[in-house]
């Protein structure tokens, strides 16, 4: 079993840049294949990101594609998303989550494990 833990949600402007960070605690990550959701108000959870256990795959939704990059130190226990370009779309509660699939799933019932959320909010 794993723990996770957000960090690096804030109030930011328009055009300006955010840096997510999810640390586990427990077992290592290099057992999961990690994620990246958000939940905007009113909305469904959507898939943001997902990495594999050894990073050769990573994959964005169409979304935040060429905005947005996430990275994971196995060593570390971190998986952090970098966030660019913000706009007022990306407000949302964004969540770290684990799963034990092989393969990157961009849905929510593959994932096990998840994070209590960190809040980004986007000012025009």
């Amino acid at each position: 079993q794993v723990q996770l833990v957000e960090s690096g949600g804030e109030l930011v402007q328009a055009g300006g840049s955010l840096r997510l960070s999810c640390v586990a605690e427990g077992r290592t990550i290099s057992d999961y294949v990690l994620g990246w959701f958000r939940q905007a108000p009113g909305k469904e959870l959507e898939f943001v990101a997902g990495i594999s256990r050894t990073s050769s795959t990573i994959q964005y939704s169409d979304s935040v594609e060429g905005r947005f990059t996430m990275r994971r130190d196995n060593a570390k226990k971190t998986v952090t998303l970098q966030m660019n370009s913000l706009s007022r779309e990306d407000t949302a509660v964004y969540y770290c989550a684990a799963g034990v699939s092989s393969v990157v799933h961009t849905t929510q019932r593959q994932y096990h494990y998840w994070g209590q959320g960190t809040q980004v909010t986007v000012s025009s």
